[in-house]
């Protein structure tokens, strides 16, 4: 019983450090000072690990960062990675008309890249979805977007839809972070073709793996015309 009332009262203690340090701090700007854990550690009589857990739980939040050989202080506003959009979105914050022709819907097995991508077994059923995608009437990309057929059933049954991020946030599923990657090439007579550039011209590759929380929802391989596409990234120091 009284380890438990001692093992109460630090956690009070722990929680009282930190409310105390919170409300000292808050608006101050980046960069300011915060008290030293000797300071708080006279101020309320505890231990100085009570004082290092509190001061760990406010770096975790992005309240504080700790600079080595310096100290600790009120930390820069942490900057919110990209939000994740769909092709229409992404051509729509550019002031640019998208639209979309579908040039093969279907059920296919995965390959074995697809499968690992997906998360599937080589075999497994997966809708294979190819379209050609335009921006203000003019070709910008081939898309050629693999879905896990388990996690979408009745999706070529339903019509396919305007937006496939809409369609899959109709489902609970839509993509809530993805791991991209893009790389220069020439464009095959196909491509160039479709995209109505010369063969062998310029464009880029960009592969996508999309996921819900942890589920792989959607991979993807687009070719996009390098003459009408640039790719936006948002970068910022990670608190």
């Amino acid at each position: 019983m009284n380890e438990l009332l001692e093992t109460e009262g630090r956690a009070l203690k722990h929680v009282q450090v930190r409310e105390y340090v919170r409300t000292l701090l808050t608006g101050a700007p980046p960069g300011s000072p915060a008290p030293s854990e000797r300071e708080l550690v006279h101020r309320f009589g505890v231990a100085r690990m009570t004082v290092r857990q509190a001061m760990d739980a406010l770096v975790a939040e992005g309240l504080l960062e700790r600079i080595p050989g310096r100290g600790t202080f009120v930390a820069p506003p942490r900057r919110a990675a990209s939000r994740l959009t769909s092709y229409t979105e992404d051509m729509a914050r550019r002031g640019m008309l998208a639209e979309s022709q579908t040039l093969l819907a279907r059920r296919e097995q995965a390959g074995p890249g697809v499968a690992r991508a997906l998360n599937v077994t080589e075999g497994d059923a997966v809708i294979h979805w190819r379209r050609l995608r335009r921006a203000d009437a003019v070709p910008m990309c081939i898309e050629d977007a693999y879905l896990n057929e388990i996690l979408i059933p009745g999706f070529l049954q339903s019509g396919m839809p305007t937006s496939l991020y809409d369609a899959l946030g109709a489902r609970g599923l839509r993509p809530t972070w993805a791991e991209d990657s893009i790389n220069a090439d020439t464009a095959s007579e196909e491509e160039a073709r479709l995209l109505e550039v010369e063969p062998g011209a310029a464009v880029l590759r960009h592969s996508r793996r999309a996921l819900a929380g942890e589920k792989v929802v959607e991979v993807s391989r687009s070719v996009y015309r390098s003459d009408r596409f640039t790719l936006w990234v948002q970068l910022g120091q990670e608190g």
